[in-house]
């Protein structure tokens, strides 16, 4: 009995890490595309830095056949984009103000940050 207890107390603390403490890696980019690998439940990265006032292409590839991973939501900015999989889709993001902008999947399960700063 206790190891079963054991195992459902290292599945919740796996739960917790994985949705509320794991912090991907971070990019920064001066020019150029940005790619963005949606994979095994996350954005790779995750956490994006451009310049202020810089238009950006964000390209999506989509490897994960989940259909929480179909589409890429940017509420902030009103932008939803639908990703095939094992294909590349382009999203131009006009200059933007400084500001953290959040985006994710329909279900926000899959989830990423861009950081506009001077």
């Amino acid at each position: 009995m206790w190891l079963i207890n054991s195992l459902g107390i290292l599945l919740i603390v796996l739960i917790v890490w994985w949705f509320w403490l794991y912090k991907p890696s971070n990019i920064r980019v001066q020019t150029g595309p940005i790619r963005i690998l949606v994979a095994n439940g996350v954005y790779q990265p995750a956490h994006i830095q451009i310049p202020v006032s810089r238009a950006a292409v964000l390209e999506f590839v989509r490897k994960d056949a989940s259909p929480c991973a179909e589409t890429v939501v940017f509420p902030q900015l009103q932008v939803s984009e639908t990703l095939e999989l094992n294909k590349t889709t382009s999203v131009a993001l006009p200059p933007l103000p400084p500001g953290i902008y959040i985006f994710h999947c329909q279900m926000q399960m899959y989830r990423g940050e861009l950081h506009v700063h001077d």
